[in-house]
């Protein structure tokens, strides 16, 4: 009988009530999966996400930009407490923050969008797509660049907006996709390897990648 092949290490970043991290905890269960959280971190402290991380076991640490003279010095101390766990993934899952060229050199990061890139990125996705009267927005998910929402995109899906929708009953519904693909996606990096090849990224094109 085949061994399971050592899981991949990834490190999650939240702000928030840690929902795609559950996801990500829950697929991590099944050892097949073949991927480890190394740890959660987050800007703040006292949020759920932290939290959930802690209830299953994960290190968790905090970097708030507040304790930092400048946004330059709390992405350089990011960066230096992410790859202290040598990932070789990180997954921004709900983190509200913009990073900058230290955490970029660390390793790829994956991020999920609640809106049809290139439109309506930012943090107001799915406000924005609303109140501009679209009938389908969705969620993308992609990797992270120097821009806002602006890297290359790994896969979309679309979710309808219905005429009595509310912001929070279409972000209910596009969550939904954007866990699914996130869960997805980090699983078949890390089992299949990738290539970054400009604007697309081919996944099972490449070696599995290593922490």
């Amino acid at each position: 009988m085949p061994s399971t092949p050592d899981p991949v290490d990834i490190v999650v970043l939240v702000s928030g009530s840690g929902t795609l991290l559950q996801a990500l905890i829950d697929a991590t269960a099944d050892p097949a999966y073949g991927v480890r959280i190394a740890a959660v971190g987050a800007d703040r402290g006292r949020i759920e996400g932290l939290a959930r991380a802690e209830r299953a076991g994960i290190p968790t640490f905090v970097e708030r930009v507040r304790d930092y003279p400048g946004r330059s010095e709390w992405d350089a101390a990011l960066a230096a407490r992410v790859r202290a766990e040598a990932p070789a993934l990180v997954v921004t899952a709900g983190f509200m923050k913009i990073v900058g060229p230290d955490m970029l050199t660390v390793a790829p990061i994956l991020n999920t969008h609640p809106a049809l890139l290139p439109s309506f990125p930012g943090a107001h996705g799915v406000h924005d797509a609303l109140a501009y009267g679209v009938k389908v927005t969705g969620s993308t998910i992609h990797l992270v660049d120097d821009g806002v929402d602006s890297g290359p995109i790994l896969d979309q899906r679309i979710v309808e907006v219905r005429d009595d929708d509310t912001e929070g009953s279409l972000h209910e519904r596009i969550k939904v996709h954007e866990r699914a693909m996130l869960v997805d996606y980090v699983g078949r990096m890390a089992r299949e390897g990738f290539r970054i090849d400009g604007r697309r990224v081919r996944v099972g094109d490449g070696p599995p990648p290593r922490s």
